[in-house]
């Protein structure tokens, strides 16, 4: 049975293209975390996937791939794969191409699939320069983006993303008043347990990714006794 991804309310997010020493990964999996991410938009394979996979596997936690294309999605041994649509990009293979792409190269576990509705938000981050998304934009834009996406497209995530750079709260209380159905992510440059409540009171959980290589574990513990 997939876990209840529904009541994480801290996400940790490991980058495949990153290394962490076993001592740390150790500490990550025994934070208090809900659960483990492996994502990363640049110079992603099945092969460090899996090798990744193979390093946190043996803690326990749900493990969650989100891949940043169809290359990218591994299967075996995960709980969920959370396949993100760019709401705001100008090239419509970040909504649907790559997914139909990826449908037409595997037989999918749908029972799996958690579908995401991005935002993104930083325009200097790597999944910016990829998926060409408008980033300049105000918190009434990002309302409505976030309306159209659990009101009109029934996404179960609206996600929203400041990859590496901390964001306004300001958009994503707006953000959060606009939607009704979806869980509410939030994710970008959370390196500090005063960072992590501030965002804790709009979203329902908040992804906690960079800190974990610049500061360590012990940053992350703190960002999880604060949304608890």
């Amino acid at each position: 049975m997939a876990p209840r991804w529904q009541d994480w309310v801290h996400v940790t997010k490991l980058d495949p293209d990153k290394t962490l020493p076993p001592e740390a990964i150790a500490e990550i999996a025994t934070s208090g975390t809900d659960a483990l991410m492996l994502s990363g938009t640049l110079n992603v394979t099945r092969e460090n996937l899996a090798e990744l996979q193979r390093q946190v596997s043996e803690y326990g936690l749900p493990l969650v791939v989100e891949p940043a294309g169809p290359e990218g999605v591994l299967v075996e041994g995960i709980d969920l794969l959370f396949i993100p649509s760019v709401m705001n990009t100008t090239d419509v293979r970040w909504i649907v191409g790559k997914h139909h792409e990826w449908v037409q190269q595997e037989t999918v576990d749908w029972s799996k699939v958690v579908p995401e509705a991005y935002i993104v938000l930083n325009p200097a981050s790597a999944v910016a320069r990829v998926t060409r998304a408008v980033c300049s934009l105000s918190p009434e834009s990002a309302a409505a983006f976030a309306s159209v996406a659990d009101h009109y497209f029934c996404f179960p995530i609206v996600y929203v993303e400041y990859s590496g750079t901390y964001g306004d709260p300001a958009l994503l209380r707006a953000v959060r008043r606009a939607i009704d159905r979806a869980v509410l992510y939030y994710g970008g440059g959370i390196r500090s347990s005063a960072q992590a409540a501030e965002m804790g009171r709009y979203a329902d959980t908040i992804v906690v990714g960079n800190a974990v290589y610049e500061a360590g574990a012990g940053v992350l513990k703190e960002t999880v006794r604060a949304v608890r």
